[in-house]
């Protein structure tokens, strides 16, 4: 791997997910050398929008990809953040039993 490279993260790790950046989502790399066999990595969205993230990430943990799709990341943010919104409903339901059977 090597500066300016675009990469998709293959593995799916809390201290990635803690800055939103999930398996499957792509970036490009931002400085020409890694430290400690990390790589700084930007994960963008598409046009206007703030990216998701510019954190460091393992080498082994993303593979290079020819072509950034920054639609992938939406598509995964997306999804991740619907997941988060059930959770949180569900969490308000928990004192209406009246549709459980015992």
């Amino acid at each position: 791997m090597t500066y300016m490279d675009n990469v998709e993260v293959i593995v799916e790790k809390e201290k990635y997910t803690r800055d939103g950046v999930h398996k499957g989502m792509q970036g490009w790399i931002t400085e020409p050398e890694n430290i400690n066999g990390y790589w700084l990595v930007n994960f963008p969205q598409c046009g206007e929008k703030n990216d998701i993230a510019t954190i460091p990430v393992r080498e082994e943990d993303m593979k290079v990809v020819k072509i950034l799709d920054a639609r992938m990341n939406e598509q995964i943010k997306a999804q991740f953040e619907k997941e988060a919104d059930q959770v949180k409903t569900f969490a308000k339901k928990l004192d209406d039993l009246s549709n459980y059977r015992i």
